[in-house]
């Protein structure tokens, strides 16, 4: 019997969103997120682009269309408490569930064409999810939540989009460098 990869199951009990406090602010109030196309000029050691995603199939003309995709992260970050990180704003999220639901919910709504998953991204190992949810073990402090979607025909554009899943105030809050250190 040989090991599968582990995936992580359920999402983790808080997330994270870091941006500009413009943007943290419409993010809570208005559940405004900007899903921009993945970064394939960084590909993982060890993990070959046919395999993206794989329970969404294994075909090199979806791996090579790319995705649109949403990091959050699952740790607080030290730079929040910081003094010196101007402008930066954290966006807590603690009903994950709920979170990911109206996410998946509005892409679908905006995207019907597409297909989406949300995991854990795997650091210095490839993933089982496949290259768009693997990072160089380098970049392990990020912690990183990733919600990403693939085009079902290739020929679909990678522009980046805005969803809104509405306010997000009943089960999340806007934390701003040290105003309070406590996750």
């Amino acid at each position: 019997m040989s090991a599968s990869p582990r995936v992580e199951k359920g999402r983790p009990a808080t997330l994270y969103f870091y941006a500009d406090r413009q943007t943290a602010e419409r993010a809570l109030q208005a559940g405004e997120f900007r899903l921009r196309a993945s970064g394939q000029a960084d590909p993982a050691p060890g993990v070959s682009p046919a395999s993206q995603i794989l329970p969404f199939g294994t075909a090199r003309t979806m791996a090579t269309a790319g995705f649109l995709t949403l990091s959050l992260s699952t740790a607080l970050s030290e730079q929040l408490r910081r003094q010196d990180t101007a402008g930066l704003c954290c966006v807590v999220i603690r009903n994950t569930e709920e979170f990911g639901e109206r996410l998946h919910r509005a892409v679908h709504k905006a995207l019907p064409q597409w297909a989406g998953i949300d995991a854990a991204v795997a650091y210095g190992a490839p993933s089982a999810l496949g290259a768009a949810f693997t990072r160089g073990r380098h970049l392990a402090g990020q912690k990183e939540w990733l919600f990403a979607w693939r085009p079902m025909q290739p020929a679909l554009s990678l522009n980046p989009i805005v969803v809104h899943i509405g306010s997000i105030a009943s089960f999340a809050e806007l934390r701003e460098p040290e105003q309070g250190s406590a996750a």
